[in-house]
């Protein structure tokens, strides 16, 4: 049974805010071509009709940017009605197709809440912490204010009831206030988030932005994090907090649904709105390009993931990390983290001594945890 798994790019970098922070901006001024401007329809249904011609079991469209909305609804429309011929055509009964859909939610209104609702998308919405702290980082393209367009927008998919996530990137700002963002989130019905450690300018010695996170931060804000989680897990009344929901199942002895918290990368598409492809959001530059899918098969892309020993690379750890009693669950972490990113020998995760922190004090609970997910 074969799963693929695709993070589309249908506007390239284009984007209607500007976010200090933001990793593909870096990665776009890395490559020969910055942007690659919109998805043309033919090339959407290109990509459809080969995913679900070789998928059996699941078929997973991730629609991300830059800004996937500035692509206008349309778009999706023509996606969603692309997936159901193709289905039809190639006979998947079985195959479950799911689209989810990453937004900054700037300009999120009724039409995207009713078309996601009607659709059954998933939405990531991101948004940093507090106004205070959400504004710092990320604005509007004229340097205005975007947190209460994005507060809107999250009470647009609660009142269409739409399935969605808060995705927080986590920066020293965030890190040193969550004991006050938590409960916000929580005053807010935000129940199902994900925090992601800000990344650094790729190939750059990590730790010179302003919003730079360092390691000893980032230990302090996965404990503090922990211990507000895991007092509502008392009383069941926690939410749902991917990174602990897959250290609890990898001290169940489950494997890990984040690639990150396997420790290895896994087969993913990134494509771009010109229809190239990469090994990983991450990774999208012309030194890792797989492929493209008006030209090449996923067997081609495939073998030549293999050629640039993408995923071996990833497997590549100290072996002082090996040896380390926190090994079982910390895995490495993600090969992006380590060193400046571009890794070709053992590298230890720059946020060594921040898991040492976190585990140092959680450690015995989780894997507590694990042994009633057992149960």
């Amino acid at each position: 049974m074969r799963n693929i798994s695709l993070l589309i790019k249908p506007v390239s970098g284009i984007c209607n805010m500007m976010c200090e922070y933001c990793f593909y901006c870096d990665e776009a001024k890395k490559r020969t071509q910055h942007v690659y401007g919109m998805m043309n329809e033919k090339t959407l249904e290109t990509i459809i009709e080969k995913t679900i011609s070789e998928a059996d079991a699941v078929a997973s469209f991730t629609w991300q940017g830059g800004e996937p909305t500035l692509r206008g609804i349309d778009f999706f429309e023509k996606a969603v009605a692309l997936q159901k011929k193709y289905k039809k055509q190639y006979k998947r009964n079985n195959l479950h197709i799911m689209n989810s859909f990453q937004t900054n939610g700037y300009e999120l209104d009724r039409q995207w809440a009713k078309f996601f609702k009607r659709n059954q998308f998933l939405v990531g919405l991101s948004i940093d912490g507090f106004p205070e702290i959400h504004d710092l980082l990320r604005r509007g393209k004229d340097g205005s204010k975007s947190f209460f367009r994005v507060k809107q927008a999250a009470d647009l998919l609660d009142q269409y009831q739409v399935d969605y996530n808060i995705l927080t990137v986590v920066t020293s700002q965030v890190a040193e206030r969550i004991k006050e963002i938590y409960p916000f989130y929580k005053k807010c019905r935000w129940n199902y988030q994900q925090y992601i450690a800000c990344l650094e300018p790729f190939g750059e010695k990590p730790g010179t932005k302003p919003y730079s996170l360092s390691s000893k931060q980032y230990g302090k804000f996965l404990s503090n994090l922990f211990e507000l989680w895991y007092h509502d897990l008392q009383s069941a009344s926690q939410p749902y907090i991917r990174q602990f929901e897959n250290y609890v199942g990898l001290a169940a002895g489950y494997m890990a649904e984040s690639c990150e918290q396997r420790g290895c990368c896994g087969v993913q598409y990134a494509v771009e709105a010109d229809g190239s492809v990469y090994p990983c959001d991450f990774y999208v530059m012309d030194e890792y390009q797989i492929g493209n899918f008006n030209t090449d098969s996923f067997d081609q892309m495939d073998q030549k993931r293999s050629e640039i020993r993408f995923i071996e690379q990833s497997s590549l750890v100290d072996k002082a990390c090996i040896s380390c009693h926190y090994f079982l669950l910390c895995r490495g972490g993600c090969r992006r983290n380590r060193g400046n990113g571009i890794q070709t020998e053992p590298t230890r995760n720059n946020f060594c001594e921040g898991y040492k922190i976190f585990f140092g004090r959680w450690y015995d609970t989780l894997m507590q945890l694990g042994k009633l997910v057992q149960r």
